[in-house]
């Protein structure tokens, strides 16, 4: 399939800058595989659609402070740090901007949230293929314990805030459920669910279980390949508890449903049982799983998702979720999208919800 099909015209005035009031607030398209007709609704109103014996999945990584601002030590030009993986304690890949400053064998100053330097140092000591850059941290025990203090949520390009992530945003681009620190950006799938709406979803007899993908830049970066097929996953860190391996396996052979809530968590489960036949089984490793039509799914059943970028991994995964091993999922999508675009619905990361069942 060509990269362009999956390409669409979003109005300026839908891609959501602010976080609603709650977080249960948002508009829920849902979207029956069946009859592909829409409904519309209220997120809150997911749990009408959910029953006893199904599985709910989320993704519980959380988002870290992982923008830093430095200074050459040597130039005093400045730097925007983007963290993208640990490779060691004070070891990690970066984005550094501008990337063509931040030369091998040079050394950045860190700033704090005040924008007045610190003893934490950043040698540049290699650089990949995608232009990322390998830095070795100095003047802390472990920059990561360090972040709360030096970075701050790094909120996606889209959203502008002149004076960096507000007050609100460091709550709200965070799921309720967030554990494992590990994110450059949300599963935002998860950002619409309050503490009471699990509740009142478990009260139902539904299982509420988490998986953990720490996700990176490429899972929002949009698709720049001619063709789909020619592009290339970054790999991103997963892990699979027992316990929600069993309560999966057990729900599937009792005949319930798996929910998976975002993208994130899909990939999770189906790069497990692609190499466990079907089945899910404990484990933590790294997947470059990229979804796209025609796919067959072994795991997941219903999906809640927002609205995605064009031309975006995450768009074409939703695709192939909308029609199983069919290309026709496409088209079901972006009639979807055309009539959420219709409607005035909210996208991107602080946007409203889709739930295909």
């Amino acid at each position: 399939m060509r990269t362009t099909d999956f390409d669409f015209v979003l109005p300026p005035e839908l891609i959501a800058q602010t976080p609603l009031p709650r977080r249960d607030a948002s508009r829920l398209l849902v979207l029956p595989r069946a009859s592909g007709l829409p409904e519309h609704r209220q997120f809150r109103d997911v749990v009408e659609y959910l029953r006893a014996g199904d599985v709910l999945v989320l993704n519980n990584s959380r988002v870290i402070p992982a923008r830093l601002r430095a200074t050459n030590a040597r130039t005093g030009g400045k730097f925007e740090i983007l963290l993208l993986e640990e490779n060691a304690v004070n070891d990690w890949w970066c984005l550094a901007h501008p990337g063509r400053r931040a030369r091998v064998g040079a050394e950045l100053v860190l700033h704090d949230m005040q924008d007045r330097m610190t003893c934490v140092r950043a040698a540049v000591l290699d650089r990949n293929e995608e232009g990322h850059r390998r830095l070795r941290f100095s003047g802390t025990p472990d920059i990561a314990k360090t972040l709360d203090s030096l970075g701050e949520i790094p909120l996606p390009p889209y959203i502008r805030r002149s004076r960096g992530p507000t007050p609100q945003d460091q709550e709200r681009y965070q799921t309720v459920f967030a554990q494992p620190p590990g994110s450059v950006a949300a599963p935002t799938a998860g950002l619409h669910f309050t503490a009471e709406l699990l509740n009142a979803i478990r009260s139902r007899g539904v299982h509420v279980s988490f998986v953990t993908l720490h996700v990176g830049l490429s899972t929002f970066a949009p698709v720049k390949t001619e063709t789909v097929e020619a592009h290339r996953m970054h790999e991103e860190r997963y892990e699979l508890s027992g316990e929600t391996a069993r309560t999966i396996n057990q729900a599937l052979d009792a005949g319930g449903r798996i929910v998976a809530a975002g993208t994130t968590t899909v990939r999770v489960l189906e790069t497990v049982a692609a190499t466990n036949a079907g089945r899910l089984a404990a484990g933590a490793g790294r997947t470059r799983l990229f979804i796209y039509p025609p796919c067959r799914f072994q795991v997941v059943t219903a999906m809640l998702t927002n609205f995605h970028l064009p031309r975006s991994t995450l768009l074409m995964l939703v695709s192939a979720f909308a029609a199983p091993n069919e290309t026709r999922g496409r088209d079901l999508i972006l009639s979807a999208y055309a009539e959420a675009i219709r409607e005035g619905y909210r996208f991107f990361s602080y946007g409203d919800a889709m739930l295909v069942l």
